[in-house]
């Protein structure tokens, strides 16, 4: 039986015409690029379902943990915090900003030459169709670039309960000392929007749920080395899509679930694609649902992507955040000791991700890397080229591409993807 949901999302304030005509384009896409792979495994039957009911059962269960009094969390960025909002009690949801809506009405608001990311946000918002958005008690904005800096001043018009936290932009003890701030502001605004004092007990279980979830991905990353790959790159960036949206602790439950059956498969050398397919790994910026255009073009042409230096992807959960600590403080400490290690682009200098894209590179026996910036984002599209250099100085194959989350450029993009595969196969 299919549940309607039309009343919910009016409640919340949807375009419900514009809501529908986002929900069939992402189901026709999703059916296109998803459901028509091959030897798919089993466990991905959660993803599918979680995907379908991503606008559906998953905003039911925030609005009913609302009626509860528990506080939802709108993020774009991995710096927030996962662990303190858990420790209050709320629930972290990653927002919607993977394509373009209401362009023309966004560009009376921001400039044209601003990366896609930005303004999908706005476009979001402007056309009334993101129900997470609409849903969130609070939204935390981040200042990891100019763009996102200059353009949350124009966003605070739109969405009133928007809370904008500073990061520092080098790693120094200062650089610290700002984000340890940082985040203990954001621990006492938590407890006054939750009411729940955060206690050792409750940030210390908030980083045990943040890091299991971690430790699943780590784990299907690892598995991902096997040849044939047991898991397209496909599948493995929707489940990373699907790991800011998902409750953590049914998540984590089902991705462990996923590895297993990964661990059968690879044992009886069944692959989502032939052995010795050509391995691209992706670099750079997040790909945010229903971002899928780079991914899907590679693995069409006949490679197969084995990992993600990205957001959405490796940067996002490669390291955990220690347990160890008797305090509040202390415990607060190890979150930022965690979240200081992340290699953003907006670290200036910033060597630690150069050189853990060559570390996944060679981990996963990578034939190449595509490194992939959104149009606009100087961050990434500059650090692009010493980390071309880089990579061919090791003997890595490498290629650069700007886009955006139009379809406009699917034809060159197939084509100098099928170049670089007939390359470095």
């Amino acid at each position: 039986m299919t549940v309607d949901y039309q009343p919910m999302w009016q409640e919340l304030g949807l375009d419900l015409q514009a809501h529908d005509d986002l929900l069939q384009g992402l189901g026709t896409a999703y059916q296109d690029i998803f459901l028509s792979q091959k030897n798919r495994p089993r466990g991905m039957a959660y993803l599918d379902f979680v995907m379908r009911e991503v606008h559906g059962l998953r905003i039911k269960e925030l609005l009913d943990a609302k009626k509860t009094g528990r506080k939802v969390i709108g993020a774009f960025c991995v710096f927030v915090p996962e662990e303190i909002v858990l420790a209050a009690d709320a629930i972290l949801v990653g927002l919607c900003t993977g394509a373009d809506f209401a362009m023309e009405e966004v560009e009376k608001i921001l400039p044209r030459n601003t990366c896609s990311l930005i303004k999908s946000a706005f476009g979001f918002k402007l056309s009334r169709v993101c129900p997470y958005l609409e849903a969130a008690d609070m939204v935390v904005g981040e200042n990891t670039c100019d763009g996102k800096k200059k353009s949350y001043e124009q966003l605070l018009e739109l969405i009133p309960n928007l809370y904008v936290m500073d990061l520092p932009q080098q790693k120094t003890e200062d650089g610290r000392h700002l984000l340890r701030q940082e985040y203990r502001r954001f621990l006492q605004v938590m407890e006054e929007l939750s009411g729940v004092e955060i206690t050792v007990d409750r940030l210390r279980r908030g980083i045990e749920l943040t890091n299991n979830k971690r430790w699943a991905l780590q784990r299907l990353t690892r598995l991902r080395a096997a040849n044939p790959v047991p898991i397209s790159g496909l599948d493995v960036l929707l489940i990373n899509q699907v790991a800011f949206y998902d409750d953590p602790q049914r998540f984590t439950e089902s991705i462990n679930k996923l590895c297993d059956e990964l661990e059968e498969r690879i044992q009886q050398k069944i692959g989502a694609f032939p052995a010795d397919t050509p391995k691209i790994m992706l670099s750079g910026c997040p790909m945010a649902v229903p971002n899928w255009k780079l991914p899907s073009l590679i693995e069409r042409s006949g490679a197969v992507v084995v990992g993600e230096e990205s957001c959405v992807g490796e940067r996002g959960w490669r390291n955990l955040t220690a347990t160890a600590g008797n305090t509040v403080d202390e415990l607060l400490n190890a979150i930022v000791d965690r979240y200081f290690q992340v290699d953003c682009a907006v670290f200036t200098p910033n060597p630690d991700r150069e050189r853990h894209v060559a570390e996944m590179c060679r981990d996963y026996q990578a034939d190449g890397v595509i490194h992939y910036s959104l149009q606009f984002c100087q961050p990434y599209i500059i650090e692009s080229m010493p980390m071309e250099r880089r990579l061919n100085d090791q003997g890595s194959n490498f290629l650069r591409i700007e886009t955006d989350y139009s379809q406009e450029d699917v034809g060159q993009l197939q084509t100098r993807i099928e170049a670089f595969i007939e390359i470095i196969s």
